[in-house]
């Protein structure tokens, strides 16, 4: 494989779900900035890949990923954060196609950053949550105080990055902040159906209802509900809302072709 940290395959019944596992047990799959390249690279190609319908995620072992790699963190200095690549790989990333995170084990630091940026997340029972930054001195550098913030609200967020504790599945289950909480041992073929599932729609228009969700974290209610509005006008230009109103109306399945 071109890869040296991550494995990387597709999967699901039609081959149309992209997989990446983040693959150094050893060191509880801590995102080093070799690691780090590799995700960008490999989200790039299946983002690429006309076949891939969404993207999941995972950790090999018993993490989704345990953090940074504070070995390689250590040496770093000021001058050498502001103009090195550790944080602009988290900013190199790039999917325009759904990414599920399948959640297995410790995501911490890094790793929760990395779930959260994430469209979904499906948490194993066994996954745990934390921002324990503050512990070794730092604050979370790569989203943890934005989107955490957004995902669960201010309280529980400054209780996580104030205090560095980590929460359990359940719990993130209930303030919000993954989608469901499965058992380990169907936590990734539930992911997988989860990309199947989007799989089965038509991939433009499923682009497109990306991109109105996400806007909603970035803009107020009257500026999401004017883009949202845009954006579903949009949809009236595709052949695929065509084909899928006609679909429905003679009671078939669609036959999307994704233009």
């Amino acid at each position: 494989s071109q890869y040296q940290f991550i494995a990387v395959s597709t999967v699901g019944e039609r081959s149309n779900v992209g997989l990446i596992r983040l693959n150094r047990p050893q060191v509880l799959n801590a995102l080093s900035s070799g690691l780090m390249a590799e995700v960008v690279q490999a989200l790039a190609d299946f983002d690429g890949n006309g076949g891939i319908a969404a993207t999941v995620i995972t950790g090999e072992g018993k993490a989704f990923a345990a953090g940074a790699d504070i070995k390689e963190m250590t040496a770093r200095s000021f001058a050498g954060l502001v103009t090195g690549k550790f944080r602009s790989n988290f900013a190199a990333l790039q999917s325009t196609k759904p990414l599920i995170a399948a959640v297995n084990g410790y995501a911490f630091g890094g790793g929760c950053e990395l779930a959260m940026y994430a469209d979904i997340i499906i948490a194993s029972e066994r996954a745990k949550f934390g921002q324990p930054e503050i512990k070794i001195g730092l604050i979370p550098g790569a989203g943890g105080t934005q989107r955490l913030t957004k995902a669960i609200g201010k309280s529980r967020t400054m209780e996580m990055v104030l205090t560095g504790d980590s929460i359990g599945a359940q719990e993130a289950e209930k303030c919000g902040l993954v989608s469901r909480v499965v058992p380990a041992e169907s936590l990734l073929s539930e992911a997988i159906k989860t990309g199947e599932a989007i799989g089965r729609n038509s991939k433009i228009t499923v682009a497109i209802a990306k991109a109105a969700v996400d806007a909603s974290l970035e803009t107020t209610l009257r500026q999401g509900l004017s883009t949202e509005a845009r954006l579903f006008q949009t949809t009236f230009a595709t052949k695929d809302r065509v084909e899928g109103m006609a679909a429905f109306v003679e009671k078939r399945a669609p036959q999307f072709s994704d233009e």
